[in-house]
């Protein structure tokens, strides 16, 4: 009778237990990537458009697939496989192909400069004899390129631009005036590449006969510093006794950028001709775009206000230029445009994406500058642009067509009549389409649907599925895992705001929660959106806290009088809608409105730190790495959206944190890295100094040698495991 009613216990016991679900750990997020979906390396198209490429096996091999069946059909590239591997290459971290694809460019060892540059060991594989050949017979390169005849290599070496012809071996140089913090050849300046997006700035005539190339003399730029110390990650023992000094060239609003000029050198002649684009004093140079026409280079050129671009074709032989196209803007020209001006494959058009009309839609013009007409149109922004299939004269691109929280993939053919709608389920898709443009791979999710990849033909017929993702769905089963609403409110000024709040699994509507209101609330951003998203928000709202976003005023999606709001303003409207956010959330029956925080990153720690100034609402602010002033960041993206503080000083100091420092209220959290070479470590250092003086407590950590994404070793862990401490403690 014991044993039997022993056994039955065990059973009930054993039942109960495997029914049980775990509960979100921190080191779900920062160490384990527990809910980390599956997604595919190193994608490539072929050129015959049927077939692609990845990146497998820990980066040793290059793997071929058919897009239609999903069919292995070669191991295109294997280190284990190779006849020469001079250097003991164990595996790549990305691979390009030459356009006849008959070598691959691949690269290791990367050694990360800023946030798109990065130094590496480059090799050219020939597929015929199965050898890696160096580039360079010593030390590190950066952005390497293929010649259209893939006869030679363009690279970067210390600033100067090099030509290696692969079929002699031999390596010349096109510059030998590089110099480090005064000349740089080919590569963009720490500004332009943060604010242009880019890290490679010369470009490949068609004929392979020219190479232009942006020349940059940061000569009168002046230079920041910050120190270096022996424990960074992993250490450096020369900085042992006596620290170390990182010293670039750093443009700060209203102050000198670096001189520029366009070249083209001429492989054969090695003659190096100036383009005569009109006065650069105050202009920048974002890109080079050559036409199909190996006479005709184009040459982007926008005015330093960024309301006004110029597009020149431009001689590469006289270096003669003209006018193709002008755009002004009242306010600025969104960076996004820059990317999606293209010349059509005829010679006799190129495509302008840009908010002619207050949103973004794609326009059609005649190589004579003259507009033929405007393909889309319609209350709603083209997000993302993929380019033109000239054998079935379609567009495609990424738009928020049916909602700015979702984004959807269209075809419209172009005479701008048959808009067709490629992915048809809700939620947020992003394509790579193959090169003659008859499939793409899309990558769709949604707020409560893990990735997905798959193959759709180009009418948007389902081909195949790549990656379900099926592992991940089952493992959230384990878990209790709290669900994203999305929801709208309209402001005290009559604007209608899109937000989510994320509650505890066990919300009970009776009861009264915590809100940590997230954002980041930068100009064009969305942190709104329906697409998957398992991140530290989860792990906070497992453990009782409703965590609420909302997109303000000035973020993107929702046309350019939405976007362009802040105008001049950068801080006033974002942190307003920010205050009405949490005067909104504290009227909700749920809400405990006495313990409501708000935290953000960048943009978003200096809205956190506007907001404890500007209302007594916030029991808890996090600001970490945040702007206390726009006069310590830089030209292009500063005067972008506020013109200079010699021309908008009421603009820069009226919505500085450092200047409402005396109306601090709440608990406040100042978190920085000592080596932050974007947000300078100097605005968190300034603002401390203010709120000291101002007879305001406050908290603050330092991650030493840590540059703005605060990462390294155990860093990232321990910032998110100090952030959730301190809101446990305080909220």
């Amino acid at each position: 009778m014991k044993q039997t009613a022993f056994l039955l216990l065990f059973i009930i016991f054993s039942v109960l237990s495997f029914g049980q679900t775990k509960n979100i750990e921190l080191e779900d997020f920062t160490r384990k990537g527990t809910f980390q979906p599956k997604s595919i390396a190193g994608l490539q198209s072929m050129n015959d458009g049927r077939y692609y490429t990845t990146l497998e096996d820990d980066g040793t091999k290059i793997v071929k697939y058919s897009y239609k069946t999903g069919k292995k059909e070669e191991v295109i590239f294997d280190i284990g496989n190779l006849k020469r591997n001079p250097d003991s290459v164990k595996h790549i971290t990305d691979y390009e192909f030459s356009p006849d694809e008959t070598k691959i460019l691949v690269y290791n060892d990367v050694e990360r400069i800023y946030r798109r540059s990065f130094l590496a060991r480059y090799y050219v594989y020939d597929r015929r004899y199965r050898e890696l050949i160096p580039i360079a017979d010593e030390g590190k390169q950066q952005v390497p390129a293929f010649s259209p005849n893939s006869q030679m290599v363009a690279y970067v070496k210390d600033n100067d631009i090099y030509l290696k012809k692969l079929r002699f071996g031999t390596t010349s140089a096109v510059t030998d005036d590089g110099e480090k913090n005064r000349i740089i050849n080919g590569i963009p300046d720490w500004v332009y590449e943060e604010e242009f997006g880019y890290n490679r700035a010369f470009e490949w005539s068609p004929n392979s006969e020219d190479l232009a190339f942006v020349r940059f003399d940061e000569s009168e730029v002046k230079q920041y510093s910050f120190p270096l110390y022996k424990g960074m990650y992993p250490p450096k023992e020369e900085y042992a006794l006596y620290p170390g000094r990182y010293e670039y060239k750093y443009p700060k609003a209203g102050e000198e950028n670096s001189k520029v000029s366009v070249h083209v050198f001429n492989v054969k002649n090695r003659t190096t001709k100036t383009m005569d684009v009109g006065n650069l004093e105050n202009a920048y140079v974002p890109r080079l775009r050559w036409t199909n026409d190996p006479d005709k280079l184009g040459i982007i050129k926008l005015n330093r206000l960024q309301n006004e671009l110029e597009l020149y074709l431009a001689n590469p032989a006289s270096g003669v230029s003209n006018v193709l196209l002008t755009v002004r803007e009242e306010k600025y020209i969104a960076e996004n445009v820059l990317d999606n001006i293209r010349f059509l494959p005829d010679g006799e058009h190129f495509v302008y994406v840009g908010q002619e009309d207050g949103y973004n839609h794609i326009h059609l013009y005649s190589m004579a500058g003259i507009k033929i007409r405007q393909i889309t149109s319609g209350s709603w922004d083209i997000t993302d642009f993929y380019g033109y299939d000239a054998n079935n004269e379609a567009f495609f691109f990424q738009a928020a067509k049916e909602s700015p929280l979702q984004r959807e993939i269209y075809s419209v053919d172009l005479k701008g009549e048959d808009l067709q709608r490629l992915t048809p389920a809700k939620g947020y898709s992003s394509a790579k389409f193959s090169s003659d443009f008859a499939y793409f791979i899309n990558a769709w999710s949604s707020s409560s649907e893990v990735p997905q990849i798959a193959v759709y033909e180009n009418d948007g017929d389902l081909v195949r599925v790549v990656e379900d993702n099926s592992s991940l769905k089952e493992k959230l089963f384990e878990y209790e895992i709290p669900q994203k609403e999305f929801f709208t409110f309209e402001t005290s000024e009559g604007v209608e705001l899109n937000g989510y709040m994320i509650k505890p699994v066990d919300f009970d509507e009776s009861m009264q929660y915590p809100v940590l209101m997230s954002q980041y609330s930068g100009p064009g951003s969305q942190e709104v959106l329906d697409r998957w998203q398992m991140n530290w928000e989860q792990y906070l709202a497992s453990n009782g806290y409703l965590v609420v976003s909302v997109d303000g005023r000035g973020t993107g999606a929702r046309g350019e009088e939405f976007l362009k709001t802040t105008y001049l303003e950068l801080g006033r409207y974002e942190s307003d809608d920010q205050i009405e956010t949490a005067r909104y959330l504290g009227s909700l029956p749920y809400v405990d409105a006495s313990r409501i925080g708000i935290w953000g990153w960048s943009f978003g720690g200096y809205m956190s730190s506007i907001c404890l100034s500007k209302s007594d609402l916030f029991k808890v602010g996090i600001a970490v790495a945040p702007v206390t002033n726009w006069r310590y960041y830089d030209t292009i993206y500063t005067e972008r959206f506020m013109r200079t503080p010699q021309m908008n000083p009421k603009g820069y100091d009226d919505n500085s944190p450092i200047n409402m420092a005396g109306d601090l209220s709440g608990k406040l959290f100042l978190i920085h890295g000592s080596a932050d070479d974007n947000v300078h470590f100097q605005n968190t250092m300034e603002y401390a100094e203010k709120l000291i003086q101002a007879g305001k407590q406050f908290d603050m950590f330092v991650y030493p040698n840590r540059n703005h994404s605060i990462y390294g070793g155990n860093t990232r862990h321990h910032l998110y495991d100090m952030m959730s401490r301190y809101i446990f403690n305080n909220l």
